[in-house]
């Protein structure tokens, strides 16, 4: 579990965080969603200490990660997982050596041990016998999937996740969601995801956070969305006219009512 205490940031006269709090859960895929600028990627950075807060703390476990030396904070990184944007994958190295890269910075395993545990996260991961390829050699998919096997590797308790989605198709970003979602439930990760795809708010959110011009505007899942009243983040999330209606529609279903004035026949037309 991390706790975010009433943290701020702000760089020279522009505050970007302004007194954030909120719990990311053990097992839960935690989302943080909001539109550019509205301080997601900050906040984030935050968290893995990218960023110093310039006020209140931020607790992994009960330990306060944003005060703590420089030796106390790497023991803490040693059990994150991190996913980047856009994989993030070395070009010269295989998916082999990408993925062992982790084991070989803070591991005095063996090769063979090593090996090993690449051969698992592979298996896991669904890309058997891709280890001797180069990232130019794999589908942007496939991509992901390394980026992720290379975040797990060390068996993590925490797994950040920035974009996840970013540059994949409708179908494989529902697999990679899949995934992330599976290995969350599967080793009890506290798994915090930056995202813009509303695609993953709806299928894998356990716990959302929408931020607006750096406050903390929103908290629920993704059903309790749904049934939101807060007009900013339905404009964000529900933003065109199909949208509504998908939400109209669902809350139709669960309720036998809408939330506006239109009737079935709107909707339907």
């Amino acid at each position: 579990m991390i706790e975010v205490k009433h943290i701020k940031k702000g760089f020279g006269d522009k505050i970007v965080i302004n007194d954030v709090s909120a719990v990311m859960d053990d097992g839960k895929c935690n989302l943080i969603i909001g539109a550019s600028g509205s301080g997601k990627t900050v906040f984030m950075k935050c968290l893995v200490g990218l960023f110093r807060p310039d006020s209140g703390s931020i607790l992994y476990d009960g330990e306060d990660f944003t005060n703590m030396d420089a030796a106390g904070k790497k023991e803490i990184r040693k059990k994150i997982g991190m996913l980047f944007q856009g994989s993030a994958l070395f070009d010269s190295l295989t998916v082999e050596k990408n993925i062992q890269f982790p084991l070989d910075m803070f591991t005095n395993w063996t090769l063979a041990e090593k090996r090993k545990r690449v051969d698992e996260v592979l298996d896991r991961v669904e890309l058997r016998d891709a280890n001797k390829k180069f990232p130019a050699e794999i589908s942007g998919g496939m991509k992901k999937r390394v980026g992720i096997a290379r975040a797990i590797v060390l068996n993590p308790k925490y797994l950040f996740c920035d974009e996840p989605n970013s540059g994949l198709d409708p179908q494989t970003s529902l697999v990679i969601d899949k995934l992330i979602k599976e290995l969350t439930q599967e080793f009890n990760i506290t798994t915090v995801i930056n995202t813009h795809d509303m695609n993953s708010v709806m299928e894998i959110g356990d716990k959302i956070i929408y931020m607006y011009k750096g406050d903390k505007e929103w908290e629920g899942n993704n059903k309790e969305i749904i049934f939101s009243k807060n007009q900013r983040l339905n404009e964000f999330i529900f933003a065109s006219d199909f949208l509504r209606d998908a939400k109209d529609m669902r809350m139709l279903e669960q309720t036998g009512k809408i939330d506006n004035d239109r009737n079935m026949e709107d909707l339907i037309r």
